[in-house]
């Protein structure tokens, strides 16, 4: 299973830092969070970056065991 560690808003929405994922894309781990999670969790990962073992990727990258996608949200301030 690939591991999916989330920041920052998505962290808060989950209310936890990762959760393990069986898919085999990284849509389909996105796909995932929705389904458990619920459409506020989906909501910030649709507008976040999604990373894979320190790699910017796009929703059809396979993933597997051992790998670590990361959803990183946008950053506001002020």
């Amino acid at each position: 299973m690939a591991v999916v560690l989330l920041f920052a808003q998505a962290r808060e929405a989950a209310g936890t830092s990762s959760v393990e994922v069986a898919a085999d894309t990284v849509a389909g781990a996105v796909a995932h969070l929705g389904e458990r999670f619920g459409p506020a969790l989906a909501e910030i990962v649709a507008a976040s970056r999604i990373w894979c073992n320190g790699e910017p990727v796009e929703g059809h990258t396979p993933i597997g065991a051992g790998d670590e996608v990361a959803v990183l949200p946008p950053v506001s301030g002020g």
